[in-house]
């Protein structure tokens, strides 16, 4: 190899690294996902089918719906804590609007099912309006007003269901919910539109930009004449709807509306938007993140459950991959501030 070969050749070795180091939040969750898929298609057969690519898809639609919201919410460098609450107390309200069955002892009020949809959105949008403007009216930290938001959600659900089971949502949502089209159920195709359509949103639209502006540089945002508390207030109005759709197909994919039935799917959300590589400081990352990271925790699951790994080891598991994830995040963040620098 000639010298002028050698220079060149390590030249472009010292261009890729800093390219490496500066993607790296986006390419550990798609090797991740690699290793994950490879390693369980070798330890069980019955993973690497198309069954249970549907599988898979499917547990993780009502995670990406409500993660959707949560991914605007996080690229502008703030928290939502109280998607999980929003989520079931729109799934509870939609079937309180449901007339239901004699044996279930739940004083509700019967309406139209259309009227019964309209008014649990406007519940999950109203709650998303109240933490709006605790975060940008009052000054409350997002984490400290979704906390409480979280607390007067669950609360709201007690009240409506007063520790009973509803069964019965209105047909569209049933439909939307547990049935299918040419074997696709609906609530993978409801997901992926969502999913679509935040991504949409985000990448070609002027609020998609705003909402990488204020996330990147709030004061930069501020200076460039951007309505800072309107664009956080906005993507918190999102987040909770989005949760509420999710809720309520939800509540009709497992059959039943119930206190605390989507507890599990605060730490699910948060971790599909933060293992697939958006940054928690903001301005970094995108619904295409959020997607491999909810295919990594789909993967993840499922694979665990067929090579019969004790439930209590997937809950560490699943923690460890989190912890990874936002070391990688952390780690990326410190190598972008220094390559300013």
């Amino acid at each position: 190899m000639s010298s002028e070969t050698a220079l060149a050749a390590g030249q472009r070795a010292r261009g890729l690294a800093p390219f490496l180091r500066s993607q790296m939040r986006n390419i550990a969750p798609f090797l991740t996902l690699i290793f994950l898929s490879g390693f369980f298609a070798f330890a069980s057969p019955s993973f690497a089918t198309l069954d249970n690519l549907g599988n898979i898809l499917t547990q993780v639609s009502v995670t990406g719906i409500i993660a959707v919201g949560l991914t605007f919410v996080i690229l502008c460098a703030e928290i939502d804590l109280s998607i999980a609450s929003i989520a079931n107390v729109t799934g509870i309200a939609v079937a309180y609007f449901t007339l239901q069955e004699s044996y279930v002892n739940i004083a509700n009020i019967p309406l139209p099912g259309a009227v019964a949809i309209i008014l649990s959105i406007l519940l999950c949008a109203l709650l998303g309006l109240v933490n709006a403007l605790g975060l940008t009216v009052i000054g409350i930290p997002s984490f400290i007003m979704t906390l409480a938001m979280m607390q007067i959600a669950a609360g709201i659900s007690a009240l409506l269901v007063r520790g009973q089971i509803a069964y019965k949502v209105p047909s569209l949502i049933t439909t939307l919910g547990s049935g299918s089209i040419g074997g696709i159920p609906w609530i993978v195709i409801v997901a992926a539109i969502m999913l679509l359509g935040g991504h949409l949103v985000l990448t070609y639209t002027r609020f998609g930009r705003y909402v990488y502006m204020v996330g990147g540089n709030r004061e930069a945002a501020e200076y460039a004449g951007l309505n800072v508390k309107l664009i956080l207030g906005a993507v918190m109005i999102i987040s909770a709807v989005c949760s509420g759709i999710g809720g309520m197909l939800g509540v009709a994919h497992f059959g039943s509306a119930q206190q605390n039935e989507f507890d599990t799917y605060l730490l699910d959300s948060i971790a599909a938007v933060v293992v697939g590589g958006t940054s928690l400081f903001g301005g970094r990352g995108g619904i295409g993140n959020t997607i491999v990271g909810l295919f990594v925790l789909g993967v993840l699951n499922n694979g665990l459950d067929h090579v019969n790994i004790d439930s209590f080891l997937k809950i560490l598991i699943r923690g460890l991959i989190l912890l990874a994830a936002l070391v990688i995040n952390v780690y990326a963040q410190r190598l972008r501030e220094k390559a300013v620098e």
